[in-house]
């Protein structure tokens, strides 16, 4: 198995995984879904395409918070909105709320090619990618540069489209995961 590093960092991002109707929350952390999401965006899947969904959420994930960032809230409003018993229209006021100034370090672990094949996607993604809504787009390059922490210098994992995978079990001993004051999370 081999594994693909790459961050996700902006002014603000929303990780839900329970919204429903007024309230939209926010996770700590990028949820598995989120990063699925993200990576059929810049591979141009759309989301009914089951497969490549499939492909994705099969990796096995973990994320280090590298900047764990604030937790904020927003009121938003939406006029004229049709109510579900379509008894008349009205005014709707919710609460966004999402993670400011939060940076993390994402890695999967899989087959080789299909992170190469994600490390070209989000390289160079085919449609915008979003860190949890549209409006919450990305500060820095996705890929992580030449000589980073966990960048090509590390070991002798191979590169790609700028990227790196190497095994996460030699990454390790190098690069605690987390480091001291991150949080990490690991889904299967």
């Amino acid at each position: 198995m081999s594994t693909f590093f790459f961050r996700l960092c902006g002014p603000m991002k929303s990780w839900g995984t329970q919204s429903r109707f007024l309230v939209r929350d926010t996770g700590p952390e990028p949820s598995k879904s989120g990063v699925v999401g993200l990576i059929c965006a810049a591979m141009g899947k759309p989301r009914d395409d089951r497969e490549a969904i499939a492909k994705i959420a099969g990796l096995r994930m973990a994320v280090r918070a590298d900047r764990p960032g604030t937790m904020l809230m927003d009121y938003h409003t939406a006029e004229d909105v049709i109510r579900a018993d379509e008894s008349g229209a009205g005014t709707v006021v919710s609460r966004r709320y999402y993670l400011a100034d939060a940076q993390f370090l994402v890695a999967l672990e899989g087959e080789r090619a299909v992170l190469e094949e994600i490390a070209q996607a989000l390289s160079a993604p085919r449609w915008q990618v979003f860190l949890g809504r549209k409006s919450f787009v990305p500060s820095a390059p996705l890929i992580l540069p030449p000589g980073s922490a966990l960048g090509p210098r590390m070991e002798r994992g191979r590169t790609g489209a700028k990227c790196v995978i190497v095994s996460l079990a030699r990454s390790s001993r190098r690069n605690p995961w987390p480091p001291a004051g991150g949080i990490a999370r690991c889904d299967r």
